[in-house]
């Protein structure tokens, strides 16, 4: 069997273009390529070395997670991203064979409950939204989808016949499916229609290439013209990618979405810290008070864990177990 060799950087380069060289073969989406870019050189500064040693690195990695959560304060989450970017130098760029077994400092935090609406809350807030933004909102809530991958949608996460939207998660998590709800349908599928004629402008004009990073197949360049590669979600102008410099019509940024949805929660009077979150985790929690199986509420979210999904039942309204006071029932 021919031995497949392994991507090699050029070593005369300076650390972050090599970095950066590999980050590009290996086809990772800019926002790792942003996040792991900026570990590294934040691991690079706490070294205070001007070259890092690369082939000593238990003691140093273990400092650097010590220094993020005892100095810096962050979580477990943050430090095992920032290992995770750490690992990818050693092994991507330095092509060192390690095996590493340091775990993220703990660092004792209270779990903070979700922040749920209630279904009344919802409807206030959904009222107060418009055109793109309502439709998005709704699927957030509805389907219970996370921001991200309500902005990524492509075309073919649509299955109008089945009413099934798949999500095709960028890292770990596994495939899943979940319902498009009746009330979206038929804006969903209007919104499917005005992207087509988009596109068929964009094509006429010499573009309509979308990028694949996140896309489960990215093998063949020409995929980024079909049509079922398309945002559903395009943003309104044509840029060119910060790392290709290739002219396309990306997804919708994320803070349009986010500030439209705070505005609406204010106006609405919502005496709650409303984010595009809050829509998923009243999805979940409104749908155990409907008492759909908690295992298929965990399905839909996609959680890997029960554990995750069973946050959910300390928010949510127990009518059998509301034990009133005593003051009440004289």
């Amino acid at each position: 069997m021919e031995k497949i060799e392994k991507f090699k950087t050029d070593p005369s380069l300076k650390l972050m273009d090599r970095v950066q060289q590999v980050l590009s073969y290996y086809q990772y989406s800019y926002r790792t390529e942003q996040s792991y870019s900026r570990w590294i050189k934040e691991y690079i500064s706490f070294l205070g070395m001007k070259k890092v040693p690369e082939h000593r690195f238990q003691k140093e990695i273990g400092s650097f997670l010590t220094y993020l959560a005892r100095e810096r304060k962050l979580s477990g989450a943050s430090q095992k991203q920032a290992l995770n970017a750490i690992v990818f130098l050693y092994k991507r760029v330095f092509d060192i064979g390690m095996d590493i077994k340091i775990e993220p400092v703990k660092v004792r935090k209270k779990p903070a409950l979700p922040v749920v609406m209630t279904k009344e809350e919802v409807k206030m807030v959904l009222s107060m939204l418009k055109g793109r933004h309502l439709l998005m909102a709704r699927l957030l809530y509805g389907s219970g989808l996370r921001l991200m991958e309500c902005i990524r949608l492509r075309v073919y996460n649509l299955d109008f016949k089945r009413d099934m939207i798949y999500i095709h998660p960028v890292k770990g998590g596994k495939d899943r499916k979940i319902m498009i709800p009746k009330l979206v349908k038929q804006d969903l599928f209007n919104q499917v229609e005005t992207i087509r004629k988009l596109h068929i402008k964009d094509l006429t004009m010499g573009f309509g290439e979308v990028e694949l990073t996140d896309a489960p197949d990215r093998q063949e360049k020409v995929e980024g013209k079909e049509f079922i590669r398309q945002y559903v979600f395009p943003s309104k102008k044509i840029k060119p990618d910060p790392r290709t410099g290739m002219a396309q019509r990306s997804h919708v940024l994320e803070s349009g979405l986010q500030k439209a949805v705070k505005t609406a929660a204010q106006k609405a009077g919502i005496k709650k810290s409303v984010s595009c979150n809050t829509f998923r985790h009243s999805f979940a929690t409104h749908m155990l008070e409907n008492n759909v199986n908690i295992y298929i509420v965990k399905e839909l979210m996609g959680h890997a864990d029960i554990k995750a999904t069973q946050v959910y039942t300390h928010v949510m309204e127990k009518k059998d177990n509301i034990v009133l006071s005593p003051l009440d029932v004289l």
